[in-house]
């Protein structure tokens, strides 16, 4: 039976004493219900006086008493007694003692055995007793009159039988609150350990800041005890806030009504170390939106705020001399003119004749120059200017100022360098070119750079260890940069075979006059309609580093007509500049086209190098042709005899080919001299295994001249300027036809 019927109990002391509440009130009620109907039958006679002073006690006592089961007792007695009074005012009638099955509906609501057994009980000797004692006040019928005990048990059983479906309602509530708290239970179990053990502090604090619950790791953390004195809030943490108080943080927090991410910079009062915290928050909000807690985990994100800075000062600081950045420069230059009333000074500088030192004494050694040179400049130019190293030796000043401001600090930049630099034990002279321009405004200071670049340029090709000022006659080769850049930009923006066209230059036999190669030539078609030769946009796209997406074009298209031609064409050679050579991602990216095209045989692309890509260039450049050799790809050496080194080339560079300049082949036939070198350039390709290519043949008597000289290729206008593509394959179709004919 224990198992099937209500243990009882189980209400929460405010649920209990919200029905406490409500059954008291009733009970008092049924005074007032009891008068009136009193009044309306019969008057207030002894029954209804009776009943009144005992319910009133049982009214008292419900609303004084403590704790639970004497005060529901009462209750229970006042009810029966107010149904007894009913049934007795009411002269016994049947449909009185309904009263009593309402009754015990009513106290189920208190879940407990003691004043539902007080009710029964008492229903149970108010009919036995009272129906003895005043059988008339107490059954309307004669059989319950002669055995009222019979009839009280009868009624007491029926009122029973009545709250059966109470009963049943009770314990079932009951299994299912059970069932409830037990998931509720295993909830909160879950819920804590994943709370207590988790690593990552978390804390619930209450809407006035006081800490509700906290986590080992937030104690951990913080140092704070396992037991936290009572009342202890976000006021009382071992942390001062950098910005602000951790109280207006947690203000924030609160005032939020979604979640929140805050980062915050606090001091530490242990150790006095500075921690950075990322703080995620989430109110707990009542049915009617009330805060309730508030929920915090904390991310201790010092490492990762220091890590940012130390990236952040890498991108502004150059990581060589300590200097400004190039991109932290053009930002701050910005900021400068913006903030200056008048004019300010752009000094462009670069070291004269800095590749002999990389060359001579090794990159380390070139790195320590650096270093010196900006620890000098720190200390000649005033305080507050703008000291950036652009890259390589190139480094720029910018001050607020009068052309005379910028003057004066150029020509004490070059007054200090008149003492040499101590580098590496020793003492080293060094001079600058140095190039001044004005900036006026915001708007101006990337033309300013341009500018004093220009002037820098006229003082190095004027002999060096000079100031040159920019002036209109150099404006006019700024504006035509800036044109000629932003003709590239467009071109390379849009649809690059269109905009880019690719032009081919054949390369004949003198020997049969058949085409065994070209070279690509890039045109490019300005948005006026012009077709531009690269001499107009080359030297601008070195300069800017557009040359690179350019050569890239270049080197596709080239790749994309040698699959084309690949029965007709034996190979094409495309021209790479120094800045190209000099990408670290330049063998990686001639790697993935080769790989993206379908040529079978890599050598029939060549790469054509001149003399001054192998001397400009600043990277191990045996390992870079190395690295492209691998790739089955040909190189050839342009512009051979310029130089004063390159005989010295054909010894150290891994040449495929040699390119006769044209100031050897113009006039050849008239002038023994030419021919005599040809011909022991001829030789010495043919003992290193190498072919020749003449440049520059404009004439039939240096077409001859070469072809008794047993060149292999010759180059020029006698044969074809650079044509089309389209144009270039009917010559190959014609030289074919020819070829067959005469075969």
């Amino acid at each position: 039976m224990r198992g099937w019927l209500p243990a009882g109990g189980g209400l929460r002391d405010e649920d209990w004493a919200r029905r406490h509440r409500l059954l008291t009130l009733l009970l008092a009620s049924c005074v007032v219900v009891l008068t009136i109907f009193g009044s309306l039958r019969h008057g207030l006679d002894w029954a209804w006086l009776l009943t009144v002073l005992l319910i009133l006690p049982c009214v008292v006592g419900a609303v004084v008493l403590r704790p639970r089961r004497l005060p529901s007792i009462l209750v229970a007695t006042g009810f029966t007694v107010a149904c007894g009074g009913f049934v007795a005012m009411s002269g016994g009638l049947t449909e009185s003692h309904f009263s009593f099955f309402i009754a015990v509906a009513a106290l189920a609501l208190y879940r407990d055995w003691a004043p539902f057994g007080a009710f029964l009980i008492g229903t149970t000797l108010h009919h036995a007793v009272f129906g003895t004692l005043v059988s008339d006040r107490t059954y309307d019928h004669h059989n319950a009159m002669e055995h009222p005990w019979v009839w009280a048990l009868l009624h007491g059983l029926a009122v029973l039988l009545a709250a059966v479906f109470q009963v049943v309602a009770w314990g079932l509530t009951e299994a299912e609150e059970r069932r409830a708290q037990d998931s509720l239970a295993a909830s909160q179990a879950q819920l804590s350990v994943a709370f207590d053990e988790t690593p990552v502090p978390m804390a619930m604090l209450a809407p006035d800041g006081r800490l509700q619950r906290t986590n080992s790791a937030y104690r951990a953390w913080l140092g704070l005890p396992d037991e936290l004195p009572p009342g202890f809030s976000v006021s009382d943490l071992p942390l001062t806030g950098v910005d602000d108080e951790p109280g207006n943080t947690f203000a924030e927090l609160v005032d939020s009504p979604d979640a929140t991410t805050i980062t915050r910079a606090y001091r530490r009062h242990d150790d006095n170390s500075l921690i950075y915290v990322e703080i995620h928050s989430n109110g707990l909000r009542d049915r009617q939106g009330r805060l309730q807690s508030v929920f915090v985990h904390c991310l201790d994100v010092t490492r990762q705020q220091e890590h940012e800075a130390a990236l952040r000062r890498q991108v502004r600081q150059d990581s060589l001399t300590g200097l400004l950045s190039r991109a932290a420069f053009e930002v701050d230059l910005v900021g400068l003119l913006a903030g200056s009333a008048g004019p300010a000074s752009v000094l462009y500088l670069d070291v004269d004749r800095f590749k002999t030192i990389n060359d001579g004494s090794g990159h380390s050694a070139g790195d320590d120059v650096l270093r010196a040179l900006a620890a000098r400049l720190r200390a000649v130019v005033p305080q507050g200017s703008l000291v950036a190293r652009l890259g390589g030796d190139e480094f720029v000043v910018a001050l607020p100022g009068s052309i005379d401001t910028g003057l004066e600090v150029g020509r004490a930049v070059l007054a200090s360098l008149a003492e040499a630099l101590p580098v590496a034990g020793g003492r080293l002279q060094l001079s600058m070119s140095i190039g001044l321009a004005l900036a006026h405004g915001p708007d101006q200071a990337e033309q300013a750079v341009l500018a004093a670049d220009t002037a820098m340029y006229t003082a190095k090709r004027a002999g060096g260890n000079r100031l040159e000022i920019f002036n209109d006659q150099m404006r006019v080769a700024v504006q035509q940069r800036i044109v000629a850049e932003s003709r590239l930009r467009q071109a390379l923006d849009g649809d690059r075979f269109a905009t880019l066209p690719v032009w081919f230059q054949p390369i004949v036999s003198p020997a049969t006059g058949l085409i065994v190669g070209a070279e690509a030539l890039v045109r490019m078609w300005t948005t006026e309609g012009e077709l531009l030769a690269p001499g107009h946009f080359i030297t601008t796209a070195e300069e800017t580093g557009l040359v690179v997406p350019l050569g890239e074009h270049v080197l596709e298209t080239a790749l994309r007509h040698l699959t084309e031609w690949r029965h007709e064409l034996g190979y094409v050679s495309v021209n790479v500049s120094p800045r190209q050579l000099s990408e670290p991602d330049f063998v990686p990216m001639l790697a993935r086209l080769l790989a993206g095209s379908t040529l079978v045989d890599p050598s029939r692309l060549v790469l054509e190098i001149t003399e001054t890509a192998l001397l400009s260039t600043s990277v191990d450049l045996k390992q870079r042709l190395d690295a492209i050799k691998a790739l089955g790809v040909r190189l050839a050496l342009d512009d051979f005899g310029t130089g004063y080194s390159s005989l010295t080339w054909l010894q150290s560079v891994p040449a495929d080919i040699v390119k006769l300049d044209r100031s050897f082949v113009a006039g050849l036939a008239d002038d023994p001299r030419k021919a005599s070198i040809i011909s022991a350039v001829l030789w010495l390709a043919r003992s290193l295994n190498m072919s020749v290519v003449a440049e520059g043949v404009e004439d039939l008597a240096d077409w001859e001249a070469l072809r008794q000289a047993d060149c292999p290729a010759i180059q020029g206008y006698f044969f074809s300027r650079p044509v089309t593509a389209g144009d270039f394959q009917e010559m190959l179709a014609k030289t074919r036809r020819v070829s067959l004919e005469v075969g």
